[in-house]
C-alpha cells in the first residue's frame, strides 16, 4: 500500500516541521548530488532554514563560480529583455544594483567564513570544501614566500661576491703599490762599492 497523497501546507507542529525540514533538505541534497553526477551537471542548492540557517550543496565546481555563472547569464538574459522592450534606464540600473549588491553580500559571507566566523550556518561538506581552500591558500601563499626568500637570498649574495671582488681588487691594488713602493725605494738607496783591493 502506497503513500497517501501529502497535503502542501504549512506545518504547525513546530518539531515536526523540524524534522520534515531535515529529512526533506537532505533528500533534496541526494538529488541534487544524483542530478550533478549523472547528468554531468553543474548544481548549485541554496536552501534558508526557518531560523535563517543556510545550507548550500554544489557539484564539483565552487559554489561560487556557479553562482557567478548563473548572474552572467542571467544577467545577459535581462539585458538582452531589456533591450527587446526598450525598458527604461531605470530598470538597468536597478538590476545592476541587485547583482551588486548579491555579489557583495557573497563576498562579504565569504571573507567572514575564510576569517573563521560565521561557520556555524556551514554544513560538514561546506566547511571541507572551505578546509581545501584555505589550504590551498595556504600552499601558494607559502610557496610565494619561498620565492621571495629564493630571490633576496640570491640578491643578497650576488652583492656578497661583488663585495668581495672589490675587496680583492683593493687587495691586488695595494700588493702593487706596496711592490712599486719597495722596488722605487730599492733605487733610492745609495749603493755601496765593494773595493777589491
Amino acid at each position: 500500500m502506497g503513500r497517501g497523497k501529502v497535503e502542501l501546507r504549512k506545518i504547525e507542529n513546530k518539531i515536526n516541521r523540524q524534522v520534515t525540514f531535515s529529512k526533506r533538505r537532505g533528500g533534496l541534497v541526494k538529488k541534487a548530488h544524483e542530478i550533478s553526477v549523472l547528468c554531468d551537471a553543474e548544481v548549485a542548492l541554496i536552501v534558508f532554514s526557518q531560523k535563517g540557517k543556510i545550507f548550500e550543496y554544489s557539484s564539483d565546481s565552487c559554489m561560487e563560480q556557479i553562482l557567478e555563472r548563473y548572474e552572467r547569464y542571467s544577467y545577459a538574459e535581462r539585458r538582452l529583455l531589456a533591450n527587446n522592450s526598450e525598458s527604461p534606464v531605470q530598470e538597468n540600473w536597478s538590476l545592476e544594483y541587485t547583482k551588486l549588491k548579491a555579489r557583495i553580500d557573497l563576498l562579504q559571507r565569504n571573507h567572514k567564513h575564510y576569517m573563521g566566523e560565521d561557520l556555524d550556518s556551514m554544513s560538514l561538506k561546506d566547511l571541507q570544501n572551505l578546509e581545501q581552500q584555505l589550504d590551498s591558500a595556504l600552499k601558494l601563499i607559502r610557496s610565494r614566500k619561498e620565492r621571495a626568500i629564493l630571490e633576496e637570498n640570491n640578491m643578497l649574495t650576488k652583492k656578497i661576491k661583488e663585495k668581495d671582488k672589490i675587496v680583492e681588487q683593493q687587495g691586488e691594488w695595494h700588493q702593487q703599490t706596496n711592490q712599486v713602493s719597495t722596488s722605487t725605494s730599492f733605487l733610492l738607496q745609495p749603493h755601496q762599492c765593494l773595493n777589491m783591493g
